[in-house]
């Protein structure tokens, strides 16, 4: 019954909002304007974002209430039943519940009978999360791709169409629970915030680091939204507070040029300072790469992709001299996921000193959560491998706690001593290809060593940001 249920969650991108989020969260912004507007929730669910609203209305006026002011829809007629059903705890009989919940598919009839209705209309919902990347591979899935065609062209989940849908149909006012993928994610969401954005202002967010859903480990945010009178591509500034183990007020600004983006001070960083002579980054060592260099050179490494009894097991390996050698020089694996303890967050190590192997194989298929030995050319000798180690890791630390981590993925809710988060291998090659050294003379290296046996952050940043942007300009001239 569980799977049962699993699969309809999945199949439905279903995530139902518990009423004590709307009530914390939503409710103290709306409840001056209850008879002002047309309550609006275009994938209701159980009614639990629209229908607490009533509580604020005498019992002997919440039929005539309902009536012309709240209006819900859902696309499983199980879920309709249900909003009835709680209809009815506040009061309202069946046959009227009946006319304002509506089995209705909104993303491809879209009710528009609701302007009509001589009152403005204030959508608050909690849309259908599912990404294309997921509908694709899964066939209970595949008929929500008719969505994404046409003027949808483009947008990578359901959210974002239903967004964009308020969007054309001139919705005003507009709450939102999304993933919070929609202010900080890169290729995923630079579509519909760009699209999006010009014509809407965010009046404030509310960011989610713990888990809200009981079946779900989306990381979500809940966004309101206020209509511009008129398209105009400008900054968008507005309060944040993010929930976690505290709670966190923090003033965002999103710009056009970075595609409304929020935290953009890493991806500036190693965007703009990139080394003149970067780094040559490759990442895992394959059984294919292994199988295709035997000899008879032993090599002892951890076996990334099976994981027994709470550890990587332990192989050895004989291949040739060339590949030897290639695994015994690069010493340095990256950590893209933070353990939970403050010993083991993202950053790069030696992998001799955690595991006391030479290198990591990957025997399955690459992921990225596991350790994964990185491969730089040219060969770096062993003490700048471990300068190098240090620069990342300090630089990385640095925008963590600039940012309070916000350009990394949240990975798992825990109850660690921090937020659990995921760096890319994107970006760990970005910030990898900061690292000045090759473009250095013998002063500037022993100077930049200097910076970083002192541990001295500001000065690194700095330096590098200045060797960097003068080589490059050398090399143009």
């Amino acid at each position: 019954m569980m799977e049962e249920l699993n699969i309809k969650r999945r199949t439905y991108g279903e995530h139902l909002t518990p009423i004590q989020i709307f009530e914390e969260f939503i409710l103290p912004e709306i409840k001056d304007y209850i008879h002002q507007y047309i309550w609006v929730d275009l994938f209701a669910g159980e009614g639990n974002l629209i229908l607490p609203i009533l509580n604020l209305i005498p019992e002997h006026e919440r039929v005539e209430f309902f009536k012309k002011h709240i209006f819900l829809f859902d696309i499983q007629k199980e879920l309709v039943e249900k909003a009835i059903c709680n209809a009815a705890r506040y009061g309202i009989p069946s046959e009227v519940a009946q006319k304002n919940i509506c089995l209705r598919d909104t993303i491809k009839d879209y009710p528009v009978f609701l302007f009509d209705l001589g009152l403005p209309i204030y959508h608050i919902t909690n849309p259908p999360y599912l990404y294309i990347g997921y509908i694709v591979k899964h066939p209970e899935t595949q008929n929500y791709l008719n969505y994404f065609q046409g003027k949808n062209t483009g947008y990578q989940d359901l959210y974002q169409i239903c967004l964009i849908n308020d969007l054309r149909h001139g919705i005003k006012n507009m709450i939102y629970i999304i993933p919070s993928n929609f202010l900080f994610g890169f290729s995923v969401s630079n579509k519909i915030r760009s699209d999006f954005l010009p014509y809407y202002n965010i009046k404030k967010a509310i960011i989610f680091e713990k888990e809200i859903f009981e079946f779900t480990g989306t990381n979500v945010l809940i966004c309101f939204f206020v209509r511009k009178d008129f398209q105009k591509l400008e900054a968008l500034s507005f309060e944040g507070i993010k929930i976690n183990k505290t709670t966190q007020k923090k003033q965002y600004i999103l710009e056009p040029m970075n595609k409304y983006r929020a935290g953009n001070d890493f991806e500036d960083f190693v965007n703009i300072y990139k080394a003149s002579k970067p780094l040559q980054i490759k990442f895992y060592l394959t059984l294919e790469e292994v199988e295709n260099a035997r000899g008879t050179f032993k090599v002892e490494v951890l076996d990334v992709s099976t994981f027994k009894g709470g550890k990587y097991p332990k192989t050895e390996i004989f291949v040739n001299e060339y590949l030897f050698n290639k695994i015994k020089t690069n010493i340095l694996f990256i950590r893209t996921v933070d353990t939970g303890t403050l010993s083991g967050r993202v950053g790069l190590y030696v992998i001799k000193e955690i595991f006391s192997v030479d290198g990591l194989l990957v025997t399955k298929e690459k992921y990225r959560t596991h350790p994964i030995q990185i491969f730089i050319e040219p060969a770096l000798p062993i003490e700048e491998q471990i300068l190098l180690k240090d620069y990342f890791n300090l630089i990385l630390e640095h925008f963590r706690k600039k940012t309070d981590s916000e350009f990394m993925t949240t990975y798992k809710y825990s109850k660690s001593e921090y937020t659990r988060k995921y760096l890319g291998l994107s970006q760990t090659k970005k910030l990898i290809q900061t690292f000045p050294l090759l473009s250095l003379n013998k002063n500037e290296k022993t100077h930049f060593k200097s910076l970083i046996d002192a541990k001295d952050v500001e000065k690194i940043i700095n330096f590098v940001q200045n060797v960097n942007k003068n080589k490059r300009q050398e090399l143009w001239l």
